[in-house]
């Protein structure tokens, strides 16, 4: 058998040299797509807004601006963006009766009402003039970043949303991009911005805006009135010639803002239980009661007897809540009530839930109507809920560890907005046949520990 090694062998080597496999490289191809000139459509979720504030950092890794990296590598240009000062921040609080404005949370040791110390959240008041040096008007040629945290449709057409808000209780973040803070128009602004291909993400403020605050300010326009909104924007973008991706919204369940206090929260033994009972029992409120366990928190509700009863099942406390307040003052238990604007009813539930639904039918009867790319936002947070694998790590929704949410709960960090800007890219590579690479963003940061 040695006899035959050799002629062997070199019969091996011959074929290995004449016949090499003909693999073809996919290298990055546009499709029937142009990325040479690509604005975004949206509000918070493409802003890059994370942690509770607005930041240049935050903006340079946002889902458009990630976007636009792997569009480069298919024959797209520059993505022009209106950049906060570096290592600054500044956030919409919602709370006036504290402050204005934030800077972004960071992840710290906090001392509770009992003097206990415990790593959460921190996040600094901002004084109204750092804000307005913040957030200061700029006039930016070629702006494609029209991506404005807090900004509702029906504001797109409405000037005063680019009027001088300091004052007001109008969040100032279409007024710094404005072409002409108070005269101009968001939907004309975006018109002018002459895109070959755009990405689009609206009506997110709409629901949560509302859903955000228990559900206390003006609710979201009708879907009805939604899909005129997006007709306006989206009929003259596509009749110029370009082509993009819109997104749908997901459902509020999928963010730790809304999830992570139990609306049965209030854990007592029975002698505590028992003493409750005695107290809103003298005091006429015997719709309310307490067992040994977990309990419903008592909240504000005017159907109800007396305008209080205990939360139910199916009903949310919003992160916002007084933490302090519940755990050394007993707001929700005795004394106070969790307020409205902390809550979620079931009622509220209902609504918004339909809302989502009916606006998410609006954005897919679109995306076929101006032949778009679909990207299921609503399908792929629930993944997220349940964890989705990237780069060999598993991320999901829990608050501050699960790799996902940033420190307000609500919105995604920089590894979560890379993780969608990937679906972003599996939907636009489906839609114009291209093969735009899904991106692994090392420079993209999540939660900082100390």
């Amino acid at each position: 058998m040695k006899r035959f090694a050799l002629p062997l062998l070199v019969a091996i080597s011959a074929f290995a040299v004449t016949c090499k496999p003909d693999f073809d490289e996919i290298r990055p191809s546009p499709g029937t797509a142009d990325f040479s000139r690509t604005i975004a459509v949206g509000d918070n979720f493409l802003s890059g807004y994370q942690d509770g504030a607005f930041s240049a950092d935050g903006q340079q890794h946002s889902v458009p601006a990630l976007l636009n990296r792997q569009f480069m590598l298919a024959g797209g240009n520059e993505f022009t963006q209106a950049l906060l000062p570096a290592d600054a921040s500044a956030g919409w609080y919602g709370k006036p009766w504290e402050s204005w404005y934030v800077t972004a949370s960071q992840l710290g040791d906090r001392t509770d009402c009992e003097g206990v110390v415990s790593m959460g959240p921190v996040k600094q008041f901002l004084p109204l003039a750092n804000a307005q040096q913040v957030l200061a008007p700029q006039n930016v040629p070629g702006l494609g970043d029209f991506a404005v945290p807090f900004l509702t449709t029906d504001q797109w057409f409405n000037p005063a949303a680019g009027s001088n808000p300091f004052s007001t209780n109008q969040p100032p973040f279409y007024h710094r991009i404005a072409s002409q803070p108070g005269v101009s128009t968001f939907a004309g602004d975006v018109r002018a911005g002459n895109a070959t291909f755009f990405t689009a993400w609206a009506g997110m403020e709409n629901i949560y805006a509302y859903a955000r605050n228990g559900a206390t300010g003006p609710p979201p326009v009708p879907a009805a009135v939604f899909a005129d909104h997006l007709d306006s924007l989206l009929a003259p973008l596509t009749a110029a010639g370009a082509k993009g991706v819109i997104a749908n919204l997901p459902g509020f369940r999928s963010f730790p803002y809304y999830t992570l206090i139990p609306w049965d929260g209030a854990d007592l033994t029975q002698n505590k239980a028992d003493s409750l009972n005695d107290i809103y029992e003298v005091s006429g409120l015997t719709h309310i009661v307490f067992e040994a366990g977990d309990n419903g928190f008592v909240i504000d509700d005017t159907t109800a007897p007396y305008d209080v009863r205990q939360l139910h099942a199916g009903e949310y406390i919003t992160l916002t809540v007084p933490l302090d307040s519940m755990k050394c003052h007993y707001m929700g238990i005795l004394f106070s009530t969790i307020p409205d604007r902390y809550v979620l009813d079931s009622g509220e539930v209902a609504f918004i839930d339909a809302t989502i639904a009916a606006y998410n039918q609006v954005i897919a009867q679109k995306a076929a109507q101006y032949g778009l790319a679909f990207a299921d936002m609503h399908n792929y947070f629930e993944q997220v809920t349940a964890g989705v694998v990237w780069d060999g790590v598993t991320h999901d929704a829990t608050f501050v560890s699960g790799g996902f949410y940033s420190l307000d709960g609500y919105h995604p960090h920089q590894k979560g907005y890379a993780l969608i800007a990937n679906e972003f890219i599996k939907a636009i590579n489906l839609k114009f046949g291209a093969t735009i690479p899904t991106l692994n963003c090392f420079d993209c940061v999540g939660v900082k520990f100390p």
